[in-house]
């Protein structure tokens, strides 16, 4: 029996040997070519026949300098094994492959398309170079998609493999992270916020399982809209929860953080959100992006700001929601410094404009526009006209102080100069309370702003220190902030809670660090398409060189801006030990292991290192001096 298994063995092992060794075979097809002669479309030369001709001094090359492709039609689906490719013989031949993407489909429009391999690596002319590829789907179309504008200059491209249909377990991930695949009708490029254009999308989580949907895709944001890496926004046909998303939804957004050349800072925002306790914190996970076979780079996909059970949790209204308790919510809006660029919007009496988000400019009734105006002129009155003597009303009355004063110190610790900028609020409905929130937008926090660089050399907070602000809202937060003097005990008090719930030096460390080992292939596919990290780009104060440069200055910042912010506040690590002991379970010990306390007499603690785990969950390191 043992020697029947020992030649069944060998028998699948040399068929499968044979079978990964043969050269596919097909009808060559591709993007229009070019005559370099006259710089026309060509029929005749550059043909895509050249790339599977066998003689590498001949080539392919497009006319159009992007989206460009050579592939062949293998007839029936076949499972690849392996891929070759050299490079065209020329001067430059050898750099235009960087990060040529290799695809299969079975869909002659390509609508389905995934990558097989990208190249990472210089080409050498006359040379052959091979990857393996591991993807159990079998293709009945393959290509070879040039890198950005290079014309997809190709001298040979090789398919190997074996005919079959193949299954869905196995994808291939180009840095180990998810992967968004997006392939538009006609490999039509989003150019704007406005037009939708219709396209498949395909999301590959780490476990190969995916999420495969049409849907339309354009472009998203402000000022990130004129990156060279662009932002965009998908919206599937049917909901859906890709990844591990808290929500089931329609309409979801790709973050470029161009900018940040740590491609990180909005994740940390959001995990430091989550560590305030703020009811809702976007979700964010780092991907990587494809465009119609072109590697886009690392990006962060992330939910779309709207209305949901697993977003902003309120009613959605109705057109018919216009009297009554029905009128009084749910809204969710944006203080927006780009407001007047929209349709549904409106300056408030004090000068702040207002983004209407829900209900969307299509369904919102007049009435339901003055009811959200009159309330927000309402709570904006009572800021501007405060009693601050008293606690309990004043601006308290209609906004809630728990959200905005963790939305403000999130700002600060963060040091984001567009907290005020723009800012997400909500109201419920029947109930007479503004909520602020969510956090969003930190690609030039985490001093990553020359206006405001460095930040902790400031004396006050950033928002009254050269942040950015829309309208009015300076004043708005001042009033709040210094005017009234029971605000900083409050925001000292939820500086407190973050800080015994992992804002911590160390915690937050770390977290940097897991991050970075993360992304760390995705951000070298990242860079080598946005060769930036030598240059300033953006609101850069400095270009420090190397992603490990960004990555270990943000630790620096965060490290001394904890430091910073217990400074302002007033709060010492006396005050962390005292807060702590009050939670059950916890327990504390000195540098040497000793223990000092464990839910008997708090005792006073001499200067030094100590040791507190709350819970028994993660070890704070606290210093007393």
């Amino acid at each position: 029996m043992k020697n029947i298994l020992i030649i069944s063995f060998l028998i699948f092992t040399c068929t499968n040997v044979w079978a990964s060794s043969n050269l596919l075979h097909g009808t060559p097809m591709g993007s229009p070519s070019v005559d370099y002669s006259n710089g026309s479309i060509s029929t005749t030369v550059n043909q895509p026949a050249n790339a599977f001709d066998g003689d590498l001094n001949t080539y392919y090359a497009s006319f159009d300098r992007s989206y460009t492709w050579v592939g062949l039609d293998l007839g029936k689906p076949c499972i690849i094994t392996r891929v070759g490719w050299s490079p065209r013989n020329d001067g430059v031949g050898p750099k235009r492959v960087i990060l040529g993407t290799i695809e299969g489909a079975n869909r002659s429009d390509f609508l389905d398309a995934v990558p097989l391999y990208i190249i990472d690596q210089i080409g050498v002319i006359g040379e052959t170079h091979y990857a393996d590829v591991a993807v159990s789907k079998g293709f009945r179309y393959v290509r070879y998609v040039g890198p950005n504008d290079a014309r997809c200059n190709i001298a040979e491209v090789e398919f190997y493999g074996y005919e079959g249909e193949g299954d869905e377990n196995q994808y291939y991930l180009p840095s180990g992270l998810p992967l968004v695949v997006i392939q538009t009708v006609n490999a039509a490029e989003p150019l704007d916020k406005v037009n939708d254009i219709g396209c498949y999308v395909r999301i590959i989580n780490t476990d190969h399982t995916y999420v495969l949907d049409s849907a339309t895709t354009r472009l998203r944001g402000n000022a990130s809209t004129q990156f060279p890496k662009k932002p965009y926004r998908i919206k599937f046909d049917s909901k859906q929860q890709p990844l591990d998303a808290p929500a089931k939804a329609k309409k979801w957004t790709l973050i470029n953080n161009y900018g940040d050349k740590t491609l990180m800072r909005n994740l940390l925002a959001f995990h430091i959100s989550q560590q305030m306790g703020m009811p809702y914190t976007p979700y964010g996970r780092a991907v990587d992006v494809m465009l119609n076979g072109e590697y886009k780079g690392c990006y962060q996909l992330c939910d779309q700001i709207e209305v949901n059970k697993n977003r902003v949790n309120i009613d959605e209204m109705e057109t018919t929601d216009i009297s009554g308790k029905n009128l009084t919510g749910g809204y969710l809006w944006e203080i927006d410094a780009y407001a007047y660029e929209e349709v549904s919007w409106f300056n408030s009496n004090h000068n702040i404009p207002v983004t209407i988000k829900s209900p969307d400019e299509d369904d919102i009734t007049p009435e339901q526009t003055k009811y959200l105006k009159d309330f927000f002129n309402a709570m904006e009155a009572d800021v501007y006209g405060a009693n601050f003597d008293d606690c309990n009303y004043g601006w308290r009355r209609l906004l809630d102080e728990e959200t905005f004063l963790k939305h403000f110190l999130i700002g600060e610790f963060s040091g984001n100069t567009d907290t005020y900028w723009s800012v997400y609020q909500y109201k419920k409905r029947g109930e007479d309370k503004i909520y602020t929130g969510p956090v969003w937008d930190f690609d030039i926090a985490f001093d990553n702003d020359y206006r405001t660089y460095p930040l902790n050399n400031k004396a006050d907070f950033v928002c009254f220190s050269g942040g950015s602000v829309a309208g009015d809202m300076g004043t708005f937060v001042r009033r709040i902030i210094l005017y009234d003097a029971n605000t900083l005990p409050q925001v000292r008090e939820l500086w407190m809670q973050g800080r015994n719930h992992g804002i911590t030096e160390d915690a937050l460390c770390t977290w940097i660090d897991d991050m970075a080992n993360t992304i760390y292939r995705s951000q070298r596919l990242n860079f080598m398409r946005w060769d930036i990290l030598n240059r300033q780009e953006h609101m850069n104060p400095i270009a420090r060189g190397s992603f490990e440069n960004e990555v270990n200055y943000l630790k620096e910042y965060v490290t001394k801006r904890i430091q910073w912010l217990d400074k302002r506040l007033q709060y010492t690590a006396t005050d962390i030990v005292h807060d702590i002991v009050s939670t059950p379970r916890v327990a504390i010990w000195d540098i040497l292991g000793r223990s000092i306390y464990k839910g008997q007499e708090m005792p006073t603690l001499d200067p030094g290192i100590y040791i507190v785990n709350e819970n028994g969950n993660t070890e704070i390191k606290m210093i007393i001096e």
